[in-house]
């Protein structure tokens, strides 16, 4: 047939109908070797036993390929296994429908049909399936085909580093490496009588980023995929005190619970107008006093977070711990528990004007929505933190900032963004906007608030997934899919966390969790 005239291309379950056919096709494609085909009762038992895992693709009414499979139980398979512990059984016993894995015990294209990107259809069908039946891999011994042409100079291992280098050109092995298979071992006689791969083959592995391990028990609470975020654009204007203050947050709250958002996160020093009070003392002393108000207001935001069902990001206060001046923030979870977060770097001015020390705590927090992690303003601005946090899990990074000038917010904009590529991870910024003519060193603010994503194909192609208008009081809101990240640490377009070169370089803490 002319793959050209080609009209018609369909994938169909095998049936027995198909025998015929198929031991015809078979023999064409495995170039007549003895024993190349499977016989009519053991294809009648994978059909009876696993229907769904034995395919056809048809060309034009004509079989073009074909992909049989069956379940197994991997750790009762074991690594150091052979192709007839697998199929030697015509009656297929080590095939378990609640198995782990889901192992190809055959795939071909018949020469006619080769070059038309068919086989990828096989595959991709067996991914797809493997994901229906929530199975952890599909793996199956791969073989070596060209290995008999360097089996006097190179060992299997060696062989296989080579054609993954592209030094050597292997079809078979080069094609499963291309559809996202990794090798996993050698195994050793394996197919007995392939001379041209020297009897050994390559366990190859596909794995399925969706596996979930099924628990006896459900879970009490169920991770959220799609995660809403309720970014709150502060405007600093004056209060007439705490309770002032407060009704403002809570009306932000209100605002963002009622969009049913699972986050809201206030900026970096939100609380800075009740300053006012103390401009007549040192921006050193003053700032001390606005401390006092840190811990009514983390217990009032905690209570907000139960009344309105939203984890709130407090954004950060000012802190004294054992007479010394820190720059934290709280996570208040809805379901009552409340978790403490530093500023790793302060800034030059926060440590000359007010004497504020850096902070030494960093971690990743676990939520209903997934583990987050939080950097306060500067943080952002060094990639070391995010990437700790990134090892730790991390999904949705938040970042309570505040800037008084539109070049110190492109700082941390733009950081920010690299963040959400470099690490493969959302990033939310907010900030305050607005002028406080009565607070020394707090007299106006530049924002413009924001989520960022990483750069590919089912993300936004400038990285860009909501922002705020600039300079104005406002709310933002924005849906973020985790799974998303999911699919893309393993088939993204680049993979930066996949590909470090981590035999090159090393990122290691010095000092833990103070």
């Amino acid at each position: 047939m002319d793959p050209k005239k080609i009209e018609n291309i369909e994938l169909k379950f095998l049936t027995l109908k198909d025998y015929k056919a198929l031991k015809k096709a078979t023999i064409q494609s495995y170039g007549g070797m003895p024993n190349s085909y499977w016989k009519m009762n053991e294809i009648g038992n994978l059909i009876e036993i696993f229907p769904e895992g034995q395919v056809l693709i048809m060309a034009d009414g004509e079989i073009a390929g074909c992909a049989l499979s069956i379940i197994v139980d991997f750790d009762e398979l074991g690594e150091k296994h052979t192709y007839k512990d697998v199929t030697e059984d015509p009656n297929f016993e080590v095939h378990d429908p609640e198995g782990d894995v889901l192992y190809g015990i055959d795939v071909f294209i018949r020469p006619d049909f080769r070059g038309l990107r068919l086989g990828r259809r096989l595959y991709d069908y067996r991914k797809e399936l493997c994901e229906n039946l929530n199975l952890k891999s599909i793996v199956f011994g791969g073989r070596m085909p060209n290995y008999h042409l360097y089996s006097d100079k190179l060992s299997p291992k060696q062989y296989i580093e080579k054609v993954k280098r592209k030094q050597i050109d292997d079809p078979v092995l080069n094609f499963q490496i291309s559809n996202d298979f990794h090798p996993v071992r050698v195994l050793k006689g394996y197919l007995e009588g392939d001379r041209a791969s020297g009897e050994f083959a390559v366990l190859m592995e596909w794995d399925n980023i969706y596996y979930t391990k099924p628990v006896k028990k459900p879970k009490p609470t169920a991770i959220k995929s799609v995660v809403r975020l309720g970014l709150i654009q502060w405007q600093m204007r004056s209060y007439a005190g705490m309770e002032d203050l407060m009704h403002q947050a809570e009306y932000f709250i209100d605002s963002v619970a009622g969009y049913r958002c699972d986050f809201a996160m206030f900026p970096e020093f939100f609380n800075a107008p009740l300053m006012a009070e103390y401009n007549h003392m040192s921006e050193a002393d003053a700032i001390r006093e606005l401390a006092q108000h840190t811990k009514e207001i983390t217990e009032r935001m905690s209570q907000l977070s139960i009344s309105y069902n939203i984890n709130i990001i407090t954004g950060s206060m000012p802190e004294i711990v054992r007479g010394k001046l820190y720059n934290v923030g709280y996570l208040c979870r809805r379901d009552g528990s409340v978790e403490r977060f530093e500023k790793i770097h302060v800034t030059p001015d926060e440590e000359r004007v007010w004497g504020m020390l850096n902070g030494n705590a960093l971690k990743t927090f676990n939520t209903d929505c997934g583990k987050i992690g939080v950097l306060i303003c500067y943080d952002v601005e060094f990639p070391e933190l995010s990437r700790l946090l990134s090892d730790e899990g991390m999904d949705i990074l938040f970042v309570p900032f505040l800037t008084d000038t539109q070049n110190g917010y492109s700082r941390v904009r733009l950081c920010a963004q690299a963040r959400a590529v470099e690490n493969e991870c959302y990033v939310a910024i907010a900030g305050s906007v607005g002028n406080l003519p009565k607070v020394h060193n707090m007299d106006i603010q530049y924002a413009q608030s924001a989520v960022f994503t990483p750069c590919d194909f089912s993300f936004p192609n400038n990285g860009i997934k909501a922002e705020a208008t600039p300079n104005t009081e406002m709310i933002l809101v924005a849906d973020v899919d985790i799974d998303l990240l999911r699919e893309l640490h393993t088939f993204g377009a680049v993979r930066n966390l996949k590909d470090r070169r981590k035999d090159f370089y090393r990122l290691e803490r010095v000092k833990k969790n103070a």
